[in-house]
């Protein structure tokens, strides 16, 4: 749910920001981020000794272990966003950023220019989830809820489905809580020998619309529909199809007789074999099944858990070679880890260990595995690697810190991204066993030059009911502890979430540092990486552990001596909207200002997929969906509070429906509140407004608290 990131963000956040000036200078901040910017594109080539990068409208290929060799794999005639190589990397596929059109928050169409031989081969117009066959010969390509082949030699296309139809039947791409739920818009895979497509069948008939405003700037508005599933309601009926590409024939794979789950993550083995994810609807039993040449299946993996299994993904199981693979799950010791499984044997062994967590599979090069995780810190992200036994087990990033690890086929080199909250991105080549080869990047020099940021300080703080939370305080510039200063308090708090960590970052919350603001931040229980009990006590009570956290840490503050406890503020966005409501609601006058960013006011208003893992279905806990909603409790909004909320009209996530509810309960209660709307805007606030929202909240918090 409710990230609020998106390809291509930086560019139009940069463009906008250059039309900005107000007191608050977040057009400032915005330098100072643009001073860290990363590698655009980055991709490791097949022999693992070359990695490539998108560099204006070429495709630059350079060597991990020669910092002099470097050379223009292919140039595009048109501008670029993105590229995909082909798997023998003789061909290209690029979408022109002209005609990239949004769908939802991640899925877009554009015009795919397929580029070879140092010339242009073809166009594929107005088209979505475009990728090569595994040997070479074919491009399959979403168009109008179909899925379509491309024969590159012959230059002819065949269409394997034909009933797609919009809010009707999608093929080969998926609906929409999927894509925002579980990340992924491409919907089929090519087998590993590139003779067979497996995809998914999404029959959203019954599932109920909803209509969204559109304005546009037309003399007569028009309604958005769409099929948007909310919690307790109807989802798609899905069905998994395998393709066969010289029969040009298809066969239903059986996904078992419950209609009522989730079928995802459709990929093959190495040795070309069949497997699928599949989910119950309440979440709390995850499968994966393989299925063999002859029909039969087998169930390889299995997952439950009393309360929810965390939602999988396609870095859930990684597939080292036919037989063993290897799963990242939490719920046999209570702390994220990896083990490694056999397709025959079931369970071999555990890889790691411990009252701290695996983050992320980085790589394997058949005898050890690297991974990042929380081992000497919630905070930070620490390089690893270690034998498939578990054994001689290596720390590769002494330095600490927060560390994002791009690793080479085979694992010989990674390129890593460091920072800390201090320190702003130092990006180098390394190899396999932690040596430093080249420094990429060092944008340190650049982020100074651009404007200071305040410094942040991680502590702790004992809550009254005996939880220990971890906090920074980001104090201001020309810091005087012999004075007291407003606090604003920024937080998430979603489950799962971390807002609290060691890495370098800035928003809008630093202008306020150089007004005399100090910024604060805590992650609650329900937050992650700190086991599962933590982050699962808020279970089927979504809501209020959450905002007591926050009160708790707004009442600590309150007591240290350089707070102006009469102006204690809060914000949040999306998930932290919601809660930023929460506290204004129940802080009984403890918070000055809150400021709620496209919140959710309550989730019989969200989607089935993120709602129902956390809360049950509302058939079962209506308690859980309407004792912690806003809705319910805007009557207790103190006099004192100063309340902003902000929404945007073309929001397909977090409807704008929540906050009209919002502020029909307030209004009926007699409450006064801000409001600020933007037309057109979706759940980022974009395709316009993401800076404008920014600078409102500066300028909101600078009058207001």
């Amino acid at each position: 749910m409710l990230m609020i990131f998106r390809r291509f963000a930086a560019v139009v956040i940069v463009a906008i920001a250059a039309t900005l000036t107000a007191k608050g200078s977040y057009n400032d901040i915005l330098k100072v981020r643009s001073a860290n910017r990363g590698i655009a594109a980055l991709r490791s080539m097949n022999d693992g000794e070359h990695y490539t990068v998108l560099s204006k409208n070429a495709i630059i290929r350079r060597s991990y272990s020669d910092k002099k060799c470097c050379d223009t794999l292919f140039t595009s005639p048109v501008a670029i966003a993105d590229y995909t190589l082909s798997p023998d990397e003789n061909m290209l596929l690029v979408p022109q950023a002209s005609t990239i059109t949004p769908i939802y928050r991640h899925s877009y169409t554009a015009d795919y220019l397929l580029l070879g031989s140092g010339k242009r081969l073809e166009c594929f117009q107005a088209v979505r989830d475009i990728t090569f066959s595994a040997d070479n010969k074919h491009i399959a390509y979403s168009k109008g809820n179909n899925l379509y082949l491309y024969n590159i030699a012959s230059k002819t296309t065949t269409a394997i489905t034909d009933d797609g139809c919009w809010n009707k039947i999608i093929n080969g791409t998926s609906d929409w809580v999927y894509e925002e739920e579980y990340g992924f818009t491409r919907a089929y895979a090519f087998s590993a020998d590139g003779s067979k497509i497996a995809y998914l069948r999404f029959d959203e008939s019954a599932v109920p619309t909803f209509e969204m405003m559109r304005f546009d700037n037309t003399l007569y508005n028009h309604a958005y529909s769409f099929k948007y599933p909310k919690a307790g309601d109807k989802n798609s009926d899905v069905e998994l199809y395998l393709y066969d590409i010289q029969r040009n024939s298809r066969t239903k794979i059986d996904v078992g007789s419950n209609t009522d789950q989730y079928i995802f993550n459709v990929a093959f083995t190495p040795a070309n074999k069949l497997y699928f994810y599949r989910v119950n609807r309440l979440q709390n039993c995850f499968e994966v099944v393989m299925c063999n040449d002859t029909g039969e299946q087998k169930v390889i993996y299995t997952e439950t858990s009393p309360r929810y299994v965390e939602r999988p993904n396609s870095s859930t199981i990684t597939f080292i070679d036919g037989e063993r693979f290897i799963v990242k799950e939490e719920t046999t010791t209570g702390w994220m880890h990896l083990y490694l499984h056999s397709t025959a044997k079931g369970r071999l062994n555990a890889i790691t260990s411990g009252r701290w967590e695996v983050v992320s599979l980085v790589g394997h090069n058949g005898k050890n595995i690297y991974y990042t995780s929380t081992e000497r810190s919630p905070l930070n992200r620490d390089l690893y690697a270690a034998r498939l036994n578990g054994k001689s087990r290596q720390l590769l990033t002494p330095e600490g810190g927060y560390n994002t690890i791009a690793p080479s086929a085979g694992m010989k080199y990674y390129i890593r991204t460091f920072s800390n909250s201090q320190t702003p991105n130092i990006i180098t080549v390394n190899r396999a066993d932690g040596t430093t080869i080249d420094t990429l990047a060092d944008r340190r020099k650049a982020v100074a030059a651009a404007g200071r940021l305040a410094k942040k300080e991680f502590r702790q703080f004992i809550t009254e009911r005996g939880d220990t939370l971890n906090y920074y305080l980001q104090l201001p510039n020309n810091y005087d502890p012999a004075k007291v200063y407003p606090v604003l308090l920024t937080q998430y708090s979603g489950p799962g979430s971390q807002s609290v960590a060691n890495r370098w970052g800035a928003d809008w919350e630093d202008a306020l540092s150089r007004h005399g603001y100090i910024v604060a931040c805590c992650d609650g229980r329900g937050t992650g990486y700190r086991g599962e009990e933590f982050k699962k006590c808020t279970y089927a009570d979504l809501g209020r552990r959450e905002y007591e956290d926050q009160i708790s840490f707004a009442r600590y503050l309150a007591t240290l001596p350089y707070i102006d406890r009469s102006r204690i503020g809060i914000y949040g966005w999306s998930y932290g909207g919601f809660m930023a409501l929460n506290c204004a609601l129940h802080g009984e006058g403890l918070f000055k200002m809150a400021i709620a960013v496209a919140p959710v006011t309550s989730w019989r208003y969200y989607d089935t997929i993120y709602t129902e893992i956390y809360n049950g279905l509302p058939q079962d806990n209506p308690a859980g969906y309407d004792d912690n909603s806003p809705l319910s409790h805007a009557h207790k909004l103190s006099s004192r509070t100063r309340l902003l909320i902000i929404h945007g009209t073309a929001d397909d996530n977090v409807h704008f429906q929540n906050s009209m509810e919002m502020c029909h309960r307030l209004n009926a209660a007699g409450k006064q509140y801000d409001m600020m709307v933007y037309p057109d805007q979706n759940h980022s606030m974009r395709p316009s407004a993401t800076s404008l929202v920014r600078q409102k909240m500066v300028d909101y918090t600078l009058d207001n608290l």
